[in-house]
């Protein structure tokens, strides 16, 4: 796959774009000063807007999304609804129950459930995914190929075993994550499409912070996410003594990355041989920047090597201080990713999931979101959560 991914990358062949929504909802119990549920919404991760139950409130956090709800009265009353009246009322119940299989009394207990969808838009295919966990832990999903359910604990195989058996409640699933969420999706990239649409190159920096430190790339300020970032000798791309790093957000929505280069062992005169290559999907050309000791930026006094002022997009601190306000409103979901990344045994796969309350009601809303007829399950998660 990797190969495959490179030689589209050389052949500066646009990618397929896979746009993405996704909502969270975090409960807790026994967690002070934190509001027992927090709901996210995200598009092709730009988080849309959030809510929780101590503000009352559903707060937007893009112009137009603001937008989407006064020309959609009937999303911003749904949403509302679901996250100030059906979901807390659901998940405090279906905490209470798993307290019971789990036989715990008291002490900090964390719910999650993501839902949404991923929508191809060249092929035009719809992916839909939820997933249940538990303290941190897997606990239920749907697949929706089989219209089963995947039960990683015992505590969850007799809600599996009834839920399996509910098809009616499948059904209703499927069309939640293969019909209403893509739309949903589709009409929320319409909206935003100035901004998600958009295509931003970074700027790119050679960092070192002492002379036997690895040489950094650093780009930052591009839009979107689908960025490559790679380390070349020659025109050959390396895979050794390379250190590639996440692709982080900046304050502004944009993105921020860098990949590590060990040059310990290669002689000065080589270094000219040597450059990093960004990719942005969808951009046909790339941003090469030659090694060059000249251009190294490091924080270091008087070295002989001639200091630049940077100029980058945000600060590395700041990025990191903005990212951690955005993510109290998925503290959950992250303490969840987190869990599951430490884990060394396998744990079962969870390729598609549901959207229905663990303990097995099933209320529904007599219209959907967007104003049509249809009967929605009213446990949806939030689109502005």
């Amino acid at each position: 796959m990797k190969k495959f991914l490179l030689l589209l990358l050389l052949c500066h062949v646009s990618s397929p774009v896979k746009h993405s929504l996704k909502f969270f909802i975090t409960a807790s119990s026994g967690v002070p000063n934190f509001p027992e549920l927090v709901g996210a919404g995200v598009v092709d991760e730009v988080l849309m807007g959030n809510c929780n139950t101590k503000k009352k409130i559903v707060e937007p956090k893009q112009d137009w999304v603001k937008t989407i709800l006064e020309n959609n009265p009937q999303q911003l009353e749904f949403y509302t609804q679901t996250c100030f009246e059906i979901e807390p009322i659901s998940f405090k119940a279906t905490m209470d129950d798993l307290k019971q299989r789990f036989n715990q009394s008291g002490g900090v207990h964390i719910l999650q459930r993501m839902t949404g969808c991923e929508w191809d838009d060249e092929t035009g295919e719809v992916n839909g995914f939820n997933q249940y966990g538990y303290d941190g832990e897997d606990f239920l999903a749907l697949d929706l190929k089989t219209s089963t359910w995947i039960a990683p604990k015992p505590q969850a195989v007799i809600i599996k075993q009834s839920w399996d058996a509910d098809k009616s409640r499948i059904k209703r699933n499927e069309i939640y994550f293969t019909k209403m969420y893509p739309e949903w999706l589709k009409m929320y990239l319409d909206y935003g499409k100035i901004s998600l649409l958009r295509k931003d190159l970074p700027s790119v920096s050679l960092l070192q912070k002492s002379p036997s430190s690895p040489v950094s790339c650093h780009a930052t300020g591009f839009y979107p996410d689908r960025a490559m970032m790679f380390w070349r000798k020659d025109g050959e791309e390396l895979h050794e003594d390379v250190d590639l790093g996440e692709i982080l957000p900046n304050h502004d929505g944009s993105f921020q990355m860098s990949v590590d280069l060990d040059l310990s062992s290669v002689p000065a005169e080589d270094w000219r041989r040597y450059d990093c290559v960004f990719h942005l999907s969808g951009v046909e050309d790339d941003i090469i920047t030659k090694l060059d000791k000249a251009e190294i930026r490091t924080n270091r006094g008087k070295t002989g090597i001639r200091q630049k002022p940077t100029n980058m997009t945000i600060p590395i601190m700041a990025a990191v201080v903005v990212l951690a306000l955005v993510l109290l409103a998925v503290i959950g979901v992250l303490v969840y990713r987190k869990k599951k990344a430490e884990k060394t045994q396998d744990s079962t796969e969870s390729p598609t999931y549901s959207n229905v309350p663990l303990n097995g009601s099933d209320t529904s809303s007599d219209r959907s979101p967007n104003g049509s007829n249809e009967v929605v399950n009213s446990s949806t998660p939030l689109t502005t959560g």
